[in-house]
């Protein structure tokens, strides 16, 4: 492993340990406060990547964001853009496997900011305990934005899309807005490698897609939007 990218990853690391210990005492209050905490470090990520990663960013596209209830769809090709997506929206609620709750500390603060984990093991009933549960937090407070990636996983830049159709039974389930976004974070963190490159991640916001659409046709759409979104940006880092 690169030397810059052993201390950068320590510093990531180290950071988040110490905003989670720091967390303790916030758990006993409202999930909001909790929130407002992980959007903090996802705030701080960002500068930390730049400042000891060498890793900018810059957001296209951020008028696009509507207020309120919202399904965001994310190309995902890092661990990067998980901490990023923190940041970015008033309330995030993650779609997330189930596996991941069981972490030591990192699990609480999942459920402490009603994030909603899927058990893939169940099948067809995943989807059907997926979007209640999406349902219930895009309505609650004063709606919040259902995070998913539509691969299901990390995807390298430039390999075949393998989209899964739940996304297209979430929008069809919940009957708002849903955000593609495109990006090339695998260009320079990618994924399962401590390779880091130098350079500017570009997170490309589009317009987002009105409910309402047969799911076939959304599903193609979201898939062809955030595909040639990403081909794009990662034709536009190789130049």
């Amino acid at each position: 492993m690169p030397i810059r990218a052993f201390f950068f990853m320590t510093a990531v690391y180290l950071s988040l340990i110490v905003f989670m210990l720091v967390g303790l005492i916030v758990l006993i209050l409202p999930r909001r406060a909790v929130t407002l905490l992980a959007r903090s470090w996802g705030r701080y990520f960002l500068w930390l990547c730049r400042i000891a990663g060498g890793i900018n960013v810059e957001f296209r596209g951020l008028e696009n964001i509507p207020k309120g209830p919202l399904l965001v769809a994310v190309k995902h090709q890092s661990i990067w853009e998980t901490f990023m997506l923190l940041g970015l929206f008033d309330d995030p609620c993650f779609i997330l496997k189930r596996e991941l709750t069981f972490i030591p500390f990192f699990g609480w603060f999942i459920y402490k900011m009603r994030n909603v984990p899927i058990n893939r093991k169940d099948g067809s009933r995943a989807l059907i305990k997926l979007t209640r549960a999406a349902d219930r937090e895009i309505h609650a407070d004063r709606g919040r934005q259902i995070l998913v990636f539509p691969e299901g996983t990390r995807r390298p830049p430039g390999a075949p899309p393998v989209y899964r159709f739940g996304v297209a039974k979430l929008y069809e389930g919940l009957h708002v807005s849903c955000l593609p976004i495109g990006l090339n974070s695998g260009v320079y963190w990618p994924r399962r490698s401590m390779k880091l490159k130098r350079g500017k991640i570009i997170v490309d916001i589009l317009p987002p897609i009105q409910p309402g659409l047969d799911r076939n046709a959304f599903f193609n759409l979201i898939q062809d939007q955030i595909e040639r979104s990403s081909n794009q940006l990662m034709a536009e880092a190789s130049q």
